[in-house]
């Protein structure tokens, strides 16, 4: 059966409802003082003063075929599926650097994943696809950063794999650029490079679930709100890097982002 004819199943969601234990939005007591400061993660939005706020990360997991097989699934029988990484995972990469990316803890096999970001400005449930990019505020890329054996051995534990994902500066992103200055990004090339070296290279027209039915799924779910950042997927050829390695990634239409493993 064609991986399609899942997406109005409700098994591909369940990993969304349970992925988010953060707040929904305006629920929550209000008022009172607060004992600390807790920081706001902010990304700055190009040609602009302003700052997007991050409210939740969401990721899609498996969304190009080459890249669900080299991990060992069926792309045309598996339904999409979405996972979480928490807003200090954000590491912002001004243009034109080389940003200097830690090493994580607890892992020996690290990996980078490409992917095209979208950033919503605007939410809601149960939104049509045929809608659904009226909600995106704006695009960027990002690096999927993934500590791989973690993953893997939580994954053969039948246990959630947090741990090799939604760890701290797993995310590192790009400034956001609005829709109104660079339309929306449904093909183009993304490529990203190790010490200059092409590791992945595909086009955005490549992955299976667009952003626009990713949003509507997500929007199933879960409420969204404006704040909510998508990263849609990566292509085939993940692997790993280590302290000294430079990865540089690649969207047509978007400045390259760069970053050094220290």
């Amino acid at each position: 059966m064609d991986r399609r004819h899942f997406f109005s199943g409700t098994a591909a969601t369940a990993g969304v409802a349970l992925a988010g234990c953060a707040g929904m939005g305006a629920a929550g007591t209000t008022g009172g003082r607060m004992p600390f400061n807790v920081a706001t993660t902010t990304i700055p939005i190009v040609g602009s003063d302003e700052v997007f706020p991050v409210r939740r990360v969401y990721c899609i997991g498996r969304n190009y075929a080459a890249h669900a097989r080299e991990m060992g699934s069926d792309p045309n029988r598996e339904p999409p599926f979405f996972f979480q990484k928490p807003t200090d995972a954000i590491q912002y990469v001004p243009a034109g650097t080389v940003a200097d990316h830690p090493y994580p803890t607890l892992t020996k096999n690290y990996h980078y994943e490409a992917e095209l970001v979208a950033a919503l400005g605007k939410g809601g449930r149960n939104i049509p696809v045929d809608k659904a990019l009226e909600l995106v505020y704006g695009y960027t890329l990002g690096l999927d950063m993934t500590r791989r054996d973690l993953q893997r051995a939580m994954g053969d534990e039948k246990k959630p794999w947090e741990i090799g994902k939604s760890f701290d500066r797993s995310a590192p992103i790009g400034a956001i650029h609005r829709v109104a200055q660079t339309g929306h990004f449904q093909r183009g090339a993304i490529w990203l490079k190790v010490n200059g070296q092409t590791k992945q290279n595909a086009n955005l027209n490549q992955m299976i679930w667009s952003v626009a039915e990713q949003i509507s799924k997500l929007s199933e779910a879960n409420e969204l709100f404006p704040g909510d950042i998508i990263y849609s997927g990566t292509p085939e050829n993940v692997g790993p890097v280590v302290r000294g390695d430079v990865i540089e990634m690649h969207i047509d239409g978007l400045p390259n982002l760069s970053v050094r493993i220290v």
